[in-house]
């Protein structure tokens, strides 16, 4: 079976909403879209993504990060620009009951059950299944325990207030850490795969 990764950018107190702009997602008032913007280092935290993005054979996309990306990426038509040759080409499942006709290329629009359809996908593509942002998608995948690995980029930021990645009643999940770095701008980019249950003790 392929291994379903995921990527996702989260401040200090775990929230994942709007990284990448002020129009992003103000959804809930939340009104400090872009905080990832001033700690993104291009050379140190894009050569990481460009790594990532060099093994994908799909992409699964929570609906609004597709709309997010299908807004943008498909004009970008760069050859040189690793990104967006791999999301304008390869394909992408987006999970929704409301999408029935998407414009961008190779899209497909998953309306069943979402852990079948997910295993089949992680049985059926060549290269590793991956979630981008998608923060909602996500914990739906890790309470299904479909998720093998998680590139958690954490900056170096309090927001108090937005949507977090790991809300209250996630299933208990363990992780090894596999890598990481820490770049100049002090973003925590750790690698960490699926270990299944986490072990108790007492000291």
């Amino acid at each position: 079976m392929g291994k379903l990764v995921s990527q996702i950018f989260v401040s200090l107190d775990g929230v994942y909403q709007a990284p990448g702009g002020p129009e992003e997602d103000p959804g809930g008032g939340f009104d400090q879209g872009g905080w990832t913007v001033p700690y993104f280092s291009a050379e140190e935290g894009g050569r990481f993504i460009d790594e990532v993005f060099g093994a994908v054979g799909a992409f699964l996309l929570g609906r609004h990060t597709y709309d997010i990306f299908a807004g943008y990426w498909p004009k970008v038509t760069d050859p040189g620009n690793p990104v967006a040759v791999k999301l304008n080409s390869l394909p992408k499942y987006v999970p929704s009951s409301t999408l029935t006709d998407p414009a961008w290329a190779h899209t497909t629009v998953l309306g069943g059950d979402l852990a079948k359809e997910v295993t089949d996908l992680k049985e059926s593509v060549d290269g590793e299944l991956q979630v981008h942002g998608s923060g909602a998608l996500l914990r739906s995948l890790l309470a299904l325990d479909l998720v093998d690995t998680i590139h958690l980029f954490t900056f170096p930021v309090l927001l108090g207030a937005g949507r977090r990645l790991f809300a209250e009643g996630g299933l208990p999940t363990a992780f090894t850490r596999r890598s990481g770095l820490v770049t100049s701008q002090g973003v925590s980019i750790q690698t960490y795969d699926w270990a299944g249950r986490p072990a108790y003790g007492s000291f």
